[in-house]
This record gives structure tokens, sequence and C-alpha cells, in this order.
């Protein structure tokens, strides 16, 4: 049956209400034993790992889209009540433990070795795919370029190009310290500009930007392999996306839901797990996994005409229709407008210099 999105995000919310019902006894503090994060005190679908959202059906309706992991006998009792309510309007999916991808994986996974040490190795001009960090952050992906206040900036995750403890002015470095990238001999700019993280709170983005040495070139429009990024766009659920990656490279996926609420994402120690709200979810069309540990920062576009859809932060070993798990984005406009930042896109040129510029200046949190 299915209903409009309209419709769909009313039931969310009435699901999203039930669980809360279901759950309310719990002790919000011990959420890391329930699979979830701990957000305000009162305990709801985020305490016990459930996300809710919309997952589009192939007639253009959605039906409500449920995510919860194996190993948490709360969430498996609650997703079993909303089986029993919501029937085949349902789509359930056991995701296995949702991580922040920390990089790397190892070089050339699923890629032709070739490729893989294209993307891990110096490379100047900047592109979009290859591996960049903060000095104290293994390795993860340059997403994108973008401007802010008339000066290009490196766009990737706040859990890439901050870390744990990274702050306004730190060297960021191409290749990331995991590809053997040191500062100064490989830095490419400085830390300007994040969305804070705090633990127990609630988020939407991973995100923060790099304002570039003075002297260095990007190739800022054309490197994508679809082609000239041509902007940004919204996504209705359904889509063939593809990002290219410092870890897996160019893959390509399909858009599985819409509007995720309280998706648990593991952080490690430090932030632990946050709970995400209106994230995008992807699984891969190959054999191969969507995306990685270092393809963190990736930027997903549409395939048939490479808008910017998603900035890649997080995604699990296990779940998914075909088992090689699913990958998870936050929208890019989102990003976009908590950096307050707009992205190089077609018209911009092919290849663009950093201006001279005030180092360290760049978007507050």
């Amino acid at each position: 049956m299915g209903w409009d999105r309209e419709q769909a995000r009313q039931v969310k919310a009435q699901a999203a209400d039930y669980v809360t019902d279901l759950v309310g006894h719990l002790d919000v503090t011990m959420a890391h034993r329930y699979g979830g994060s701990t957000i305000g005190t009162i305990p709801g679908p985020a305490t016990v790992g459930i996300a809710l959202g919309l997952a589009p059906a192939a007639d253009g309706s959605y039906r409500l889209a449920l995510r919860y992991r194996l190993g948490t006998p709360t969430a498996r009792m609650a997703a079993r009540r909303l089986s029993e309510q919501f029937g085949p309007d349902l789509d359930a999916r056991h995701t296995g433990r949702i991580r922040a991808w920390p990089g790397p994986a190892p070089a050339g996974v699923g890629l032709p070795r070739s490729i893989a040490a294209e993307l891990t190795e110096r490379t100047r001009p900047l592109r979009p795919g290859l591996s960049v960090a903060h000095t104290g952050v293994s390795a993860g992906t340059l997403g994108a370029f973008v401007r802010h206040e008339g000066a290009m900036h490196v766009l990737s995750n706040h859990h890439v190009l901050v870390g744990e403890a990274g702050t306004l002015g730190d060297p960021v470095v191409q290749p990331g310290p995991a590809d053997g990238g040191t500062d100064p001999a490989d830095r490419i700019g400085a830390l300007a500009g994040l969305v804070d993280l705090v633990p127990g709170r609630g988020a939407t983005v991973d995100a923060a930007i790099a304002a570039l040495e003075p002297d260095l070139t990007a190739e800022a429009v054309t490197a994508h392999p679809g082609g000239e990024l041509t902007g940004s766009t919204l996504v209705d659920g359904g889509e063939q996306v593809a990002k290219i990656g410092r870890t897996t490279g160019l893959t390509h996926g399909v858009v599985t839901a819409i509007e995720l609420d309280g998706l648990p994402v593991d952080f490690g120690t430090g932030l632990g797990t946050l709970a995400f709200d209106g994230q995008i979810e992807v699984e891969g069309t190959g054999a191969d996994p969507f995306s990685a540990g270092g393809d963190s920062g990736s930027l997903v576009y549409l395939s048939e005409d490479t808008s910017a859809v998603g900035l890649l932060f997080a995604g699990s070993t296990g779940g998914g229709s075909a088992g090689q798990g699913l990958t998870y984005l936050n929208p890019i406009q989102e990003v976009l407008t908590r950096l307050d930042v707009s992205l190089f896109a077609r018209g911009d040129g092919a290849q663009v210099a950093a201006p001279d510029r005030h180092r360290g200046e760049g978007a507050g949190p």
C-alpha cells in the first residue's frame, strides 16, 4: 500500500511515539548498553539504537524505514512490535554496528592496484577522492571544494579534518598520515571551520572545511569521475548514486532510505555513540560495498547528472540485502548551510588557485 511523503512522515512520528512508550522504563544513562545514544533525559528510539525514516517503494510511495542492530534485545523487541503493527508497510533492516568510517581499511580494497595508489599518494593539483586528514587522524577523503568568503576550501568530515582534539588553524595534509603524509612537507592548508559534535547531543552533520595554502591549485569541478559537478540537489529515494573515495575508489549505489532520525553512529572513545537525524542511506549495487574505512568525507552525487546529494560519513560492515553493509550520508544542503559555504560546480572553472587569505579564517562552529 504505502503512503505519500507527508503521510509517511506522520507515520514515522507515530512510530517514534510508540517506541518511546515501549522503552519508557529504561535508564537513558545506560543507552550504551542498549546499542543506542544518550540524548536528553527521556528514553526514545535513539536510546535503544533504533532509527526511523522513509523507504522508497517502486510505485513512488513510501514505507516506514526501520534500522536496528542485531544483538540488542530491546531493539529487536521494538522491531518485532513495529512489524506486527505495520506489516508489509515496514521496511526493516538490521544494520550491524554503524561506525563513523575511521581511516583506513587496507589500501586497494576492491580496486585495481594502480587506482588505489593514485588515491593514496601525494597529488597536485588536488582533486576529489584523494587521501586527506588532520595530522592527528589516520586518513579520510577529500570530498569536494567549497567557497567560503571568496576563498576555496576543502570539504570533508569533522572526524577527518578535526579528529578528537583538533582546533582551528591546525594543519591538514594530503595524503593523510596513514598514507605517509607529514607536516609541513605535505601540508595543503589549515582547519578553518567545523560543525561541533558533542557527546550526548543529537547531530545532523559530521562536517568541516580546511582553507587551502595560497600556492595550491585544485581540479575543483572537472575531476569527478561522473563529469563536471553540476551543483546540489535533494533526493526522494531510489536514485542511482556514485562516489569516489580514498579506499574503495569509484563505487555505485542506490538510495534506500531518507530522513532517517536517531541513527546511532559509533565514534569510538571520546564522542561515543551519537544519534543523527535526517540522514540518507545508500546500498551498493555491485558485489562490493559502497564504502569502507577511509572513504569518510567522500561526496556522493547522482549518477545521471553529477549533482551532489550527500557527504559520506559512516557505514556498517554488515546488513543490507546483499550483506555488504550500508552507507550513511549527511544531506549536502544541510552541510553547506551549517558551514556557510557553496560548492564549486559547473561554471567555476576547471582549475582554480586558492587566493591569498588570512590563514585560519573560515566558517565558525
